[in-house]
């Protein structure tokens, strides 16, 4: 049996008693460490699960995925993932080996940031489509996740921004040089989240394109989701490039209509001015 096994968002104790069942029950357990990571290392892991953990990065996964399946049909293999084991599609993929290989399979959810960033104080089923933003690079600077932005603002709806994380990454050098080397873990903060926003919104004035959101559109900043020292700022984009949420992991929430409730629970995090400029959108709801 492989199980896929749902950590949370905290630390070692945030798993479930039927994960931690099914844990302590397997032969091998991978840890998947590329998309999410907890306030705990390793090494706190194994000692409250009871069992040492195999580290599985992007390349495993992705490349060697027979490995983490291999005997799974004769004995009991768990990956690990932070969050729910369905908060990334690469985890998707190996389910459907596990199925192609005869191996059974069984998913022990867990919270992840998708739900969790409820928190903040807008109400989950007002989120349109989530986005992720990359960092750029010299050559590279995507812009697409703000398009979605803006087409789930003109549906009155919030956008939950995920934010790049960059853990065991090659540069393009040692990649062409066939290099195992690596560059230094990165991951994007609220801050430069921002800083990207602002200077695509300030690109497309300068083209004259009629824009989905502005320095001012209020948005969200979380840092820790789930862990005892998480962090929520409520402030307008601009505000948000000088706001300090700490250490990893960051995400973004960009606001779209406003339910009266909502805006009352925002006040709780909210920076001083930020809800001040709100506009009526309708008979109950504004918007920034």
């Amino acid at each position: 049996m492989l199980y896929l096994v749902g950590l949370g968002l905290g630390d070692a104790t945030d798993i479930t008693v039927k994960g931690l069942q099914a844990v302590r029950s397997c032969c091998r357990v991978y840890l998947e460490v590329y998309t999410s990571l907890l306030t705990v290392g390793k090494e706190a892991l194994e000692e409250y699960y009871g069992k040492q953990l195999i580290l599985a990065d992007r390349e495993l996964v992705e490349q060697r995925a027979d490995e983490i399946l291999k005997d799974a049909d004769v004995t009991d293999v768990a990956f690990l993932v932070v969050g729910d084991p369905f908060g990334a599609t690469t985890h998707s993929d190996l389910v459907l080996r596990a199925v192609h290989a005869g191996i059974p399979y069984r998913v022990i959810h867990n919270a992840s940031v998708m739900n969790a960033v409820g928190c903040c104080g807008l109400q989950l089923y007002n989120f349109g489509e989530t986005v992720s933003l990359v960092f750029w690079t010299e050559t590279w600077r995507p812009e697409s996740f703000y398009d979605k932005i803006c087409k789930n603002r003109t549906a009155g709806l919030h956008t939950l921004c995920l934010l790049d994380i960059k853990v065991k990454e090659q540069s393009i050098e040692n990649m062409m040089r066939g290099k195992k080397i690596y560059e230094p873990p990165r991951f994007m903060t609220v801050n430069q989240a921002a800083d990207q926003l602002i200077q695509i919104i300030q690109r497309r004035r300068e083209e004259g394109e009629e824009l989905g959101m502005t320095e001012d559109t209020v948005c969200v900043g979380v840092a820790r989701l789930g862990a005892d020292d998480q962090s929520i700022r409520a402030a307008t984009l601009s505000q948000l490039m000088s706001c300090d949420l700490g250490a990893p992991l960051h995400s973004l929430v960009v606001t779209g209509r406003l339910h009266p409730l909502e805006v009352d629970m925002l006040r709780v995090n909210a920076e001083p001015n930020t809800l001040q400029h709100l506009q009526e959108a309708d008979a109950s709801t504004c918007c920034s």
